[in-house]
């Protein structure tokens, strides 16, 4: 029983990690699409060509950290909460 209660632990942390891991599709494709109307800004004024690119490279750090967050998270699920809940399991049967 103590065993399948591990495995249900171990599992929803894997799980949770590959969802958290999910929040790095947004950053790219937001990025992606600040690039691309960056370029078509600098393309129709070339003359704002740093004006356009300091606030591109701005909002694509902003973005950033939406996945950065993620990938902590996943982490997190991975490496320290399997043996926080289990130690709150084996807690718990003592």
């Amino acid at each position: 029983m103590l065993e399948l209660a591990i495995g249900i632990i171990l599992g929803g942390c894997a799980i949770g990690a590959g969802l958290a891991m999910i929040a790095g599709i947004g950053p790219g494709i937001g990025e992606g699409n600040a690039v691309a109307k960056a370029c078509e800004a600098i393309g129709r004024q070339p003359e704002c060509k740093g004006d356009v690119t300091s606030t591109m490279i701005t909002g694509c750090v902003i973005a950033e950290t939406t996945g950065l967050y993620g990938l902590v998270i996943a982490i997190l699920l991975i490496f320290v909460a399997p043996n926080q809940f289990v130690n709150i399991l084996m807690n718990n049967i003592k």
